[in-house]
């Protein structure tokens, strides 16, 4: 119709015959949105489907004997290393460290992703890698690895060893005979901190960034990506050990379940700034993660 020489659409004549959509309501398209966005929450971020997958358990048993092994292995190598007085125990440590990593890291690298450490498996959280629920089946069975280890060998070790050393665990300050009674002696908490996290920090980011790039993990290859997280690690309990060396200070942790393990098998003294060994490591992951974020979408291949 017209009307003034104004053109009317027809439909604006009945508008109050029509059943106008209400602002609240949600429309097809929205719903499809909010939909995929609950899929991928429960999917890609909590995963709980995989809470019941037999698949992510039987990784976590890998996860657990990896860990178990390596805590045993690595408690054993501190132990002969100091005990047999070489004249550079530390360098003779750290070599041994990363070969035996590197070994564990191809043996459980094809069932599980090789992790063997809540670092790694924290880190692959936050980087968008794993879902919560994989990472808390990880962790959980980690730690319950690094239980393990810690009984085998208290096992096999006499108690004047297991005393003098303390099967080898994370300690930041321990009590010593003096002149005037028992003295403490050790690291400061404040720098035994900073130290796990530049070295969680230095180690997800100069090796475990190559595994979890999957185009750097194609081109260089999965035995040298091992060696080379072995390598890394070594290194960095070398420096731990002898830079930053102090009496009664163990070095850096980083593996929060290698240092859990012994805490609580041994329990005592090796509870005393139990926190460092979980907290630095996750503020490493953390500072990480967003180093991850930050980086341009093109020039990761991680995701």
């Amino acid at each position: 119709m017209a009307r003034n020489g104004i053109v009317e659409d027809e439909e604006n004549n009945f508008t109050h015959n029509r059943v106008l959509p209400v602002a609240s309501t949600p429309t097809p398209v929205q719903i499809k949105e909010e939909s995929d966005a609950k899929v991928f929450l429960s999917t890609k971020v909590l995963g709980l489907e995989e809470l019941l997958s037999l698949e992510v358990w039987r990784a976590s048993l890998a996860e657990l004997l990896g860990t178990a092994v390596l805590v045993f292995a690595l408690d054993t190598i501190v132990i002969s290393t100091l005990q047999t007085e070489t004249k550079t125990p530390n360098l003779v440590m750290s070599i041994l460290i990363a070969f035996v990593v590197a070994v564990l890291l191809l043996a459980t690298y094809p069932i599980s992703g090789g992790h063997i450490n809540p670092i790694v498996t924290f880190a692959a959280l936050l980087t968008g890698l794993i879902s919560i629920s994989k990472a808390a089946i990880y962790i959980l069975a980690q730690c319950v690895g690094g239980i393990l280890g810690s009984l085998a060998l208290k096992a096999v070790v006499n108690s004047a060893i297991e005393r003098t050393y303390s099967l080898a665990g994370c300690t930041v300050t321990i009590v010593v005979p003096g002149t005037d009674g028992p003295t403490v002696i050790g690291m400061g908490n404040s720098q035994a901190l900073w130290l796990e996290i530049i070295c969680s920090f230095v180690f997800l980011f100069a090796s475990v960034w190559m595994a979890f790039d999957r185009r750097q993990a194609k081109a260089v290859g999965r035995v040298i990506i091992c060696i080379i997280l072995g390598v890394v690690l070594g290194l960095l309990v070398f420096i731990s050990t002898t830079v930053t060396a102090t009496k009664g200070y163990g070095g850096a942790g980083l593996n929060p379940a290698r240092c859990f393990g012994p805490a609580v098998v041994r329990g005592g003294h090796l509870w005393n700034g139990h926190w460092i060994f979980w907290i630095g490591p996750t503020i490493g992951c953390v500072a990480f993660a967003l180093y991850v974020k930050m980086i341009p979408r093109e020039h990761t291949h991680s995701y």
